[in-house]
């Protein structure tokens, strides 16, 4: 008798009948079915009108893409084949099998559906007792478009640019002019550096226009943003509001610089999101601005937001330098400077900065795939609402394995 077990890939089912005896009913795959299936949709379907074919019903499209961003899976082409090997995508494709084009096109369009769907996901989230906004951290990271830094344009680049074409150009007329053969690939060649030739001056007007020394020609929203160490990188600033127990309790996608702008519009945001304002904010000192601080006063937000110079005394523990010169500036700077205070704003890092890590180290977001502000608004929210929907699931097993 063989002690090996009996081996046979060409039996006829390699499977058995029920996706859930191969799985188990806890898989992952069937709780984004079951949250997927308690939202109201409605906002998908309204995004396409009644002419046309036939389409793929949103939910499945929405589970799909939920089910590969909580996997670390970005890419449609990818997506569409894994959804003819994987088990778990199909199941929840049904056994349809959309191409990657369908499944890119359902993604660019779905922005307000996206936010929609967040804000409802987000409710669910809730009331299993996440996303207590007790204290919130807000924190912000850098991701890097889709776009090639060689494809940029700059005043003195297009200048000089111009001047060599104008050269080129006068030097194959020349030619052209001289040989009676008249050559094929000279002529191409001379159209189309006549043609870029004459692309210069509208290039030049839209640079003047955008009010920026650099622009991409291949993401015009994209922007060269600082990053540690100093260099820049061509891309966008997403931006974080985590509640105490790591649930995405508010989060948008940003072409700005720095910070400053951002801190009071994020705390808004917390409220549109979740219906009240959070008792605590949290927040480095990017963040930072006497204006901010003054602003949060005024709504009751305890807000713990320090300078430049009381941060590095207090990730460093070395002396705070300069005077605090307005009344709120050096109420935040009294509160910091506290056992109590310390211990808030110690629990940033630990907050807001692994939720950062996961969406980027394990999920794969450090370059956007698609192009448009808009459009990586809407990856982000993707990224999001599968964060969150991760959270949910880990929640639900704690649950029941206490």
């Amino acid at each position: 008798m063989s002690r090996f077990l009996p081996y046979n890939p060409e039996q006829a089912y390699l499977l058995p009948p029920s996706v859930k005896d191969e799985l188990g009913g806890d898989h992952l795959c069937f709780f984004v079915d079951r949250v997927v299936e308690r939202l109201d949709l409605g906002v998908f379907e309204q995004a396409y009108s009644a002419e046309g074919g036939e389409l793929y019903h949103p939910a499945l499209m929405l589970k799909v893409w939920l089910y590969a961003y909580a996997v670390g899976l970005t890419s449609a082409r990818r997506l569409a084949q894994r959804i003819k090997e994987d088990l778990p995508l199909r199941y929840l494709a049904g056994g349809a099998q959309p191409q990657d084009w369908a499944l890119s096109a359902f993604r660019r369009r779905h922005a307000h559906g996206i936010n929609d769907a967040f804000t409802q996901v987000l409710e669910m989230a809730r009331k299993l007792g996440l996303g207590k906004l007790g204290r919130v951290a807000i924190d912000s990271t850098r991701i890097k478009a889709h776009a090639s830094r060689e494809r940029v344009d700059w005043e003195q680049k297009l200048r000089d640019q111009r001047a060599k074409l104008r050269w080129q150009v006068r030097n194959w007329q020349k030619a052209c002019d001289a040989d009676d053969s008249e050559p094929t690939g000279l002529k191409v060649a001379l159209e189309r550096a006549e043609q870029k030739l004459a692309e210069m001056p509208q290039r030049l007007e839209r640079l003047r226009k955008s009010g920026l020394k650099k622009r991409s020609r291949t993401d015009e929203d994209a922007r060269f943003l600082r990053q540690r160490g100093g260099r820049f990188e061509l891309g966008y600033t997403a931006e974080l509001a985590v509640s105490d127990d790591h649930l995405i309790v508010a989060q948008r996608v940003t072409q700005e610089s720095s910070d400053n702008a951002s801190l009071v519009p994020m705390v808004e945001a917390v409220k549109q999101q979740c219906g009240s304002l959070p008792e605590q904010v949290v927040a480095d000192s990017g963040y930072f601005s006497v204006d901010n601080l003054k602003t949060l006063e005024e709504m009751q937000v305890d807000a713990y937001v320090p300078d430049s110079n009381l941060a590095r005394a207090l990730n460093l523990g070395k002396r705070c330098r300069g005077r605090a010169r307005a009344a709120a500036h050096r109420r935040m700077r009294q509160k910091l400077r506290s056992p109590a205070g310390r211990a808030v704003y110690s629990r940033r890092k630990a907050v807001v900065e692994p939720v950062f890590g996961v969406l980027k180290q394990q999920r794969g977001m450090r370059q956007f795939r698609l192009r448009g502000k808009e459009k990586v608004g809407i990856e982000l929210g993707f990224a999001a609402l599968a964060y969150n929907l991760g959270r949910m699931y880990a929640k639900k097993h704690a649950k029941k394995k206490a």
